[in-house]
C-alpha cells in the first residue's frame, strides 16, 4: 500500500504548497516515526492554511493519515497557533480517536520554519544543513495534505489557494487554476488598476516583488500582497545590492542583535549574521565566516533586528550563497552538537510587533475564504514549479487538452513533478511553459 500511495501522489503532481515546492512523493517515500503538519502560517497577512484547517479539517486529517501510512509513522501532529480558534475546534473533532494530536504554537515569527516547528513540537534539534527526517520526522504544509487527500481520489493538482490582500477593495482567500495571470487573481479581489502599486508574491518577509502582473500563479503561490510603490517595505526591497553592501560597510556597528534574533542561531547553528556583516565591512575575514551564509534561510528576522540602521544581513547572505554556489562550495556538516541558545523563549519575534514594524497594520485584516469557480480564458503553466528538473512537455501545439490531463512528465532518472492542464482548451505555445487557451472568454462560473 505504501508504494501505491507514493505513486498516486506522484501521478497527481503534488509538491510542497507552502515553500519551495519539494516533490511530495519523494518526501513521503521514507520511514519516519512522526508526521507533523506545519499549520503555523507565520508570514504576516497570509490566511490560507488557517482557513483550510478550519473549513477542510477532515480533508487535512485524511491527508495526514495518508502520509502517516506511507511513512509508517505511529504519530501525527498538527502544529498551529493558538489564535486559530475555529481551526482548533474543527481539528479537535476531526482527530478524535486517531493517533494524532494538536500542538499549539506561540504567535511568533518564524514559527513556520520547519527547523523551528520541529523543535517546538518534539524538542529535537535538526542538525545544521539536514532535513526533519534526520530526527525521525516528516513535515508537510496544510494545503499539501489537502492535495495528498485528493490525489488518492485520482485528482491531480490543478488549482492553488492564495490570499489576495493589501491595497485591494476586497481582501479575500480563494483558489484559482494554476497558470492564471496574477492580474486576474487581483481583479477577483476588486483590484484592476495597479498604477502606483507593487505586487509581492508570497509573504512580506520572504516573498518576491513582482514586476509583471501577467506572470502566472503557480502551485506554490500562497499570497499576492498589493502595496503602494512608496511603502517602506517596497523601498527597502528595491534597494540595489551595491547600496546594501555599501550600507553594511558604513553603518553596521556590530551590535550583534541580528545574531541574537536569528532563529537558526538560536537553535545552535553556526550562523552569526553579525560576523558576516563584519567580513563585508572590513573586506577581510576567514572562509569559515563567509560560509556561514550557507545556513541562512533568508527569513528576514535579521532585518527586523536591524530596524534602526535598516541594514539587510539577509540580502548580504543571499548574495554570498549565490556566489558560493557558483564556486561549488557547499555547507560542511556540523558536528551534531547543536544546543539551544539560553533565553530563546524571550527572543522570539512577536507577530503583532513584526506587523507593526513592517508598516502593515492597516492591511492586517481578515481575508475570508470564498469558494470561487474561476475559469480563466488562458493559462500559462510553467514546467518548473518545484525543486528538481523541469517537467518534459508531452503535448503538442494545437492539441486539445482537458482539465486534469497530464501535460508535463518527470524526465527519466530525474527528481521532479508532473504537471497537469488546469483548464479545458487548446495548447497554443510550448517552451519553458505551456499556454492553454480555454473555451470562451473566461470568468466566474455561474
Amino acid at each position: 500500500m505504501e508504494e501505491k500511495i507514493v505513486q498516486l501522489i506522484k501521478a497527481a503532481g503534488v509538491v510542497g504548497a507552502g515553500g519551495a515546492g519539494f516533490p511530495t512523493h519523494v518526501k513521503v517515500n521514507a520511514n519516519a516515526g512522526h508526521v507533523i503538519v506545519n499549520g503555523a502560517e507565520c508570514e504576516p497577512l497570509l490566511r490560507v492554511d488557517q482557513q483550510l484547517m478550519s473549513q477542510k479539517a477532515d480533508l487535512v486529517v485524511k491527508g495526514l493519515e495518508v502520509v502517516m501510512e506511507a511513512t509508517g509513522a505511529s504519530r501525527g501532529t498538527v502544529a498551529l497557533k493558538g489564535k486559530y480558534h475555529d481551526a482548533i475546534k474543527n481539528l479537535t473533532r476531526a482527530v478524535a480517536g486517531k493517533p494524532i494530536d494538536l500542538f499549539i504554537l506561540g504567535d511568533f515569527y518564524p514559527a513556520g520554519d520547519e527547523h523551528v516547528t520541529v523543535y517546538e513540537v518534539t524538542g529535537k534539534i535538526i542538525p545544521e544543513g539536514e532535513i526533519p527526517l534526520k530526527v525521525g520526522c516528516v513535515v508537510n504544509n496544510v494545503e499539501t495534505l489537502v492535495n495528498v487527500a485528493c490525489a488518492l481520489e485520482g485528482q491531480p493538482v490543478t488549482d492553488t489557494y492564495l490570499t489576495v490582500t493589501g491595497e485591494v477593495p476586497k481582501p479575500m482567500t480563494f483558489k484559482v487554476p494554476v497558470g492564471t495571470a496574477m492580474q486576474e487573481a487581483l481583479a477577483l479581489a476588486g483590484q484592476d488598476n495597479l498604477e502606483g502599486l507593487v505586487i509581492i508574491e508570497g509573504g512580506p518577509m520572504m516573498g518576491n516583488v513582482v514586476r509583471d502582473p501577467e506572470l502566472p500563479v503557480t502551485k506554490t503561490t500562497k499570497a499576492l500582497i498589493v502595496l503602494p510603490e512608496d511603502h517602506p517595505l517596497i523601498r527597502k526591497r528595491n534597494m540595489s545590492l551595491a547600496h546594501i553592501l555599501k550600507q553594511a560597510q558604513v553603518a553596521c556597528i556590530q551590535c550583534v542583535r541580528c545574531t541574537d534574533l536569528c532563529p537558526r542561531h538560536m537553535l545552535g547553528h553556526r550562523l552569526s549574521p553579525h560576523k558576516v556583516m563584519r567580513g563585508i565591512k572590513y573586506l577581510q575575514t576567514g572562509e569559515e565566516v563567509l560560509n556561514m551564509a550557507l545556513s541562512c534561510t533568508e527569513c528576514g528576522a535579521c532585518e527586523y533586528a536591524c530596524e534602526v540602521m535598516m541594514l539587510s544581513p539577509r540580502r548580504v547572505n543571499a548574495m554570498l550563497k549565490q556566489e558560493l554556489g557558483k564556486n561549488g562550495i557547499k555547507l560542511t556538516p556540523s558536528d551534531g552538537r547543536e544546543a539551544v541558545t539560553p533565553g530563546r523563549e524571550f527572543m522570539k519575534i512577536p507577530s503583532q510587533r513584526l506587523v507593526s514594524n513592517l508598516g502593515l497594520v492597516p492591511y492586517n485584516v481578515p481575508a475570508p475564504l470564498e469558494e470561487i469557480d474561476y475559469r480563466p480564458g488562458k493559462v500559462t503553466i510553467p514546467m518548473k514549479q518545484h525543486i528538481g528538473a523541469p517537467a518534459r512537455p508531452v503535448v503538442a501545439v494545437g492539441e486539445r487538452v482537458e482539465r486534469g490531463q497530464m501535460i508535463g512528465e518527470i524526465p527519466a532518472g530525474s527528481m521532479g513533478a508532473m504537471v497537469h492542464a488546469s483548464i479545458d482548451g487548446v495548447v497554443r505555445e510550448i517552451s519553458n511553459h505551456i499556454v492553454i487557451e480555454g473555451d470562451g472568454v473566461g470568468g466566474v462560473a455561474k
